[in-house]
């Protein structure tokens, strides 16, 4: 990961850097009066609509290895975290901040690199950069990002919203992160003494995308508003399906039961999962940053939400005497936790 040509942060200072790093990213929304260049961004809030705020921190070594992770990549992953959120609300992105905490092991030229994962997804998902910060850092890598997002106020979607009956809802296969990532940490042990390594991903090119470059669900966002489906609730995937289920169970006073046959799983998740002698089940409960949505609709609208050709019905709301289930082919109830692996009922 070393590149060609390296420029110590020390050349620039904190206001060249700065300028550097955020000179290629034009502004997208009218709402953003002021950007980059002052002392503070100047936003005007859109009317009839709410602003939303959201904030993710990563730290080299807890959240990514540099030792594996492309900068451009880690970039656009720290973007899609937080717009996940906004998304997750039910509505759009529109402007971000990035603060760094930068070691002085890491060259602008790397920064560079990150900015470019950064520049790409905010294009893609139509969000100004509008601030940040750059601090010295003692602890490796640290990324602080900011999103602010807007909806109509009778669109935003809380976590507590979720009612007896509801259908739960899941945008897309899981576990596929998390696997992605275990065949990285796999590689690097395998590969940690070889001189000229060659790390075996081929087959699971999927995995790595997933966990390297994953992309933030913008699409439900506006096919649920194209079809016009209030969700009752909803959360992003961040932490592992039954972790973020009993979220949704927790502020919205409810039970739940999700049915393991009906749960989307990617066959290279599986085929990773037997290769590595783990089940890839708990993968998909566990596992985190898959980035999908979680949601619940009335049983009323079951019909729509099927035609979206994008979404799993996995299961229902019940009452919340009745606790948060997975449900096996053979009727067996296993009692999900927050964290961890499932224990039997």
């Amino acid at each position: 990961m070393e590149p060609k040509k390296r420029t110590e942060i020390a050349t620039l200072g904190q206001f060249g850097l700065i300028d550097r790093l955020t000179k290629d990213f034009p502004q997208q929304h009218s709402s953003t009066l002021l950007g980059v260049g002052d002392d503070a961004a100047v936003i005007l809030p859109q009317a009839d609509e709410t602003m939303l705020c959201t904030t993710d921190s990563f730290f080299e070594g807890v959240d990514f290895d540099l030792t594996y992770f492309p900068l451009k990549h880690l970039g656009y992953k720290v973007v899609t975290a937080g717009v996940s959120d906004i998304l997750a609300m039910n509505a759009r992105p529109s402007q971000i901040t990035v603060s760094l905490g930068v070691s002085a092991k890491i060259p602008v030229e790397a920064l560079q690199d990150l900015y470019e994962g950064i520049s790409f997804a905010c294009k893609e998902q139509e969000i100004d950069l509008v601030g940040g910060d750059t601090r010295a850092s003692m602890t490796g890598l640290v990324i602080t990002v900011t999103v602010l997002g807007h909806a109509p106020k009778e669109r935003i979607t809380y976590r507590s919203g979720a009612r007896l009956h509801d259908l739960i809802c899941i945008t897309g296969n899981l576990g596929a992160a998390y696997m992605g990532l275990q065949l990285l940490e796999r590689e690097k042990r395998v590969l940690s003494d070889v001189k000229n390594p060659e790390p075996q991903f081929k087959g699971y090119e999927y995995l790595l995308e997933k966990y390297l470059k994953p992309r933030p669900r913008t699409d439900i966002i506006e096919a649920l508003a194209e079809e016009k489906i209030q969700p009752t609730s909803m959360i992003d995937l961040s932490d592992g399906l039954a972790s973020d289920l009993m979220q949704i169970c927790k502020s919205s006073k409810c039970g739940a039961r999700i049915y393991l046959d009906r749960i989307p799983i990617a066959q290279q998740t599986t085929a990773l999962a037997d290769e590595m002698h783990t089940d890839p089940v708990i993968a998909a409960l566990n596992g985190g940053e898959d980035y999908e949505l979680l949601f619940t609709v009335p049983l009323a609208m079951q019909e729509q939400v099927m035609r979206l050709g994008l979404v799993d019905v996995i299961g229902h709301i019940t009452a919340e005497s009745t606790g948060a289930y997975l449900v096996t082919p053979d009727g067996q109830d296993i009692k999900l936790k927050a964290q961890g692996f499932p224990e039997e009922a």
